[in-house]
């Protein structure tokens, strides 16, 4: 019998070589290895003036300079800020860290972990695994907290907050895009794995909840969440995912009763579609045979008409307290 499964052929191996080369090198060209004062302070939440001052008055930093004296600070020296505006950040004075080698500010990090007080640091953690696309540093930095949290808290506590932030530091050119998809795609994995774990929990109540993005609409992160929390209460979800159009949902209409939709409206529909799209939505969905729509996302702010059966939601919280 032949083997179904055909070795590769050199050329094929050449082509797999170039391609794996071709994507490192996308990588660490994207990969930033030097920053502005202004990246450490967006990363850290520390001033550039006050780190400015630490670096003057304590030697806290050691960053190169150019021939106009402008600094540029390596990863080593992110880290050693990201470690010690935690310390001081919990009450350690800075005069003290100032003080310390790498080990003995590494230490006394790891005891203030040990003690319980572990959010911010893996959030700093999560936020440097990023800057270097370091999916190690990820993995351990989640599976130390999931020691001592549940992943609903993880994502509350980090991931909804790193995500939030996510945006700022774009928008400041502290990060590019391949950051934002590198670490997206690493929460995506945790919440699908997440979700899986609990779909055999028996289903309580009669409604069957419809999860999808409008066409076009692609950031799918809180839409996946959603589904993981209405799992969770033990409702039936069908996950439909990205870009769904609006006439591909009328087919749902045949087949179940008591439909609840949800959708994330980040990018798509616009604000100056919105009240247009969800009219449409109204007119081919919700009034053939009474079903609801809850929206949550950016761009609800914009919806303001009042139609029968969409509800906007500033928050996810928000609309899990209403069901």
């Amino acid at each position: 019998m032949t083997n179904p499964i055909k070795p590769c052929k050199p050329r094929s191996l050449i082509i797999l070589k170039v391609s794996l080369f071709n994507i490192n090198k996308f990588y660490q060209n994207k990969m930033k290895s030097s920053f502005s004062i202004k990246d450490l302070e967006n990363l850290s939440g520390i001033k550039a003036h006050t780190i400015r001052i630490w670096e003057k008055r304590y030697e806290l930093l050691a960053p190169e300079r150019s021939e106009t004296n402008i600094r540029t600070y390596d990863n080593t020296n992110l880290k050693r800020l990201l470690n010690v505006a935690y310390l001081n950040h919990s009450g350690v004075k800075i005069s003290k860290l100032a003080g310390l080698t790498e080990k003995e500010i590494s230490d006394q990090v790891q005891d203030l972990i040990l003690s319980g007080d572990n959010y911010d640091y893996s959030y700093n953690m999560f936020k440097l695994s990023m800057m270097n696309f370091d999916e190690i540093l990820f993995n351990e930095t989640y599976n130390n907290l999931l020691q001592l949290h549940s992943f609903r808290d993880i994502f509350y506590n980090t991931f909804l907050k790193l995500l939030t932030e996510i945006g700022m530091l774009w928008q400041t050119n502290t990060i590019v895009t391949v950051h934002e998809h590198f670490i997206s795609s690493l929460i995506k994995q945790k919440i699908l794995i997440n979700t899986e774990k609990i779909q055999g929990i028996e289903k309580v109540v009669n409604k069957t909840f419809i999860l999808y993005l409008p066409f076009n609409e692609f950031h799918e992160l809180g839409l996946l969440f959603t589904h993981f929390e209405l799992t969770l209460k033990g409702y039936k979800v069908i996950y439909l995912g990205q870009s769904v159009p609006i006439e591909d949902l009328i087919i749902l209409q045949q087949s179940f009763d008591n439909l609840e939709y949800v959708s994330y409206i980040t990018v798509e529909p616009s604000a100056n579609t919105i009240n247009s799209y969800l009219k449409e939505f109204h007119e081919k969905i919700i009034a053939k045979n009474k079903s609801k729509l809850s929206i949550i996302g950016r761009n609800v702010e914009h919806y303001d008409n009042n139609i029968e059966g969409i509800t906007k939601f500033k928050e996810l919280n928000h609309f899990l307290k209403e069901i």
